[in-house]
């Protein structure tokens, strides 16, 4: 099923979370991980502990925005 995207996924659109950063990406958005699931946070650094707005789900991974 379509938009059964939930069962998979730790994470919320709209939801907050409290995140350390642990990983680049190729592209050089930030990577943590909730429950193992990838979370992508743009003008991040490996080591920022940050508080991110999750902005979209995906089946595999989610995009954020930290939150000022």
């Amino acid at each position: 099923m379509f938009g059964n995207v939930k069962e998979s996924a730790p994470v919320e659109a709209g939801e907050t979370y409290d995140v350390s950063i642990e990983d680049l990406a190729r592209e050089g958005d930030g990577i943590a991980r909730i429950e193992g699931f990838v979370i992508f946070v743009p003008e991040t650094q490996v080591g920022d502990e940050i508080t991110i707005r999750i902005n979209k789900v995906m089946r595999k991974f989610a995009i954020a925005e930290k939150v000022e």
